[in-house]
């Protein structure tokens, strides 16, 4: 299962990109590099289960162990202190990150409940596209009854891409279900 999604970016991706925008070069043409996912916690200054939970639950989805993220500066209206821990990210790349993006495109995404696609407008205009999802119970791999308590993550996909237009066609064609036709 894990090679088949970058069989297909090998196969039938990268000659429809060569000819959507005419690249010369190969290497031109644009992959994604790295997946990073993260859950950041706020609440992880009163409830120390929570970053541990958080962190099992990343592990569970990703296939790799997280690590827990530091604030960097204080901030004293949030009771924030520098070095506190406020969230885990993991990032993902290699065959790992080929079967998580297949894994989200396939089998979390359409689990969800009213799902209508992806927002098309979330590039960051260097060809990077970040996803919100409001709860891990998504992935089928989450048990429910294992589960503390409902945590958003975030899915941030790097790609080499030089635009937007390039980034959102590359991962179309991986099948990231955008909502609405518009292009």
């Amino acid at each position: 299962m894990s090679g088949s999604l970058r069989q297909r970016y090998q196969e039938e991706v990268v000659p429809v990109l060569v000819r959507d925008f005419g690249y010369a070069n190969p290497m031109q043409v644009p992959r994604v590099s790295k997946v990073v996912v993260n859950i950041g916690m706020g609440e992880a200054l009163q409830n120390a289960k929570a970053l541990d939970a958080a962190v099992g639950d990343i592990a569970t989805i990703t296939g790799q162990k997280p690590i827990v993220t530091r604030a960097r500066r204080s901030i004293a209206q949030f009771r924030l202190r520098t070095g506190n821990p406020i969230g885990v990210k993991v990032t993902l790349r290699g065959e790992r990150m080929w079967d998580f993006l297949e894994r989200l495109t396939r089998l979390a995404l359409p689990r969800i409940r009213d799902f209508r696609g992806v927002p098309a407008r979330s590039f960051d205009g260097r060809g990077n596209y970040s996803l919100g999802l409001r709860e891990q119970l998504a992935f089928p791999e989450i048990d429910y009854d294992q589960v503390d308590r409902l945590r958003g993550l975030e899915v941030s996909v790097v790609t080499t891409a030089r635009t937007d237009e390039e980034s959102k066609r590359l991962l179309e064609l991986l099948g990231m279900p955008f909502a609405g036709a518009e292009r």
